[in-house]
């Protein structure tokens, strides 16, 4: 049988930050709040560990915030033919400035 790597095995390239963005984020990244409703990217952060980060399949999708939880925000994406509701703190979340109705 295979080695098997893990939950967050072959994510290296995934999570992978360029050298000059590397380090801690602005503080402004965590300033913004979300408005139900708005849509987000989910790009994980691999600097920040403290909330978990989103597993590597939602990497790069768009989502819809749908409410929110602690400090997290619950954010509904679209996979297939299915509809998941994933807890994402802000520091993984991008907004797109498109308001849905």
């Amino acid at each position: 049988m295979a080695l098997h790597k893990g939950y967050r095995g072959k994510t290296r390239s995934v999570y992978r930050k360029s050298p000059r963005m590397r380090g801690q984020n602005p503080i402004d990244k965590y300033l913004i709040d979300y408005e139900i409703g708005e849509k987000v990217a989910i790009i994980g952060d691999p600097a920040q560990h403290k909330r978990g980060l989103p597993h590597r399949r939602y990497y790069g999708k768009t989502g819809t915030i749908i409410g929110m939880r602690g400090r997290c925000y619950e954010v509904e994406v679209s996979l297939g033919k299915s509809k998941k509701m994933l807890i994402i703190g802000k520091e993984h979340l991008r907004g797109l400035n498109i308001k849905s109705t």
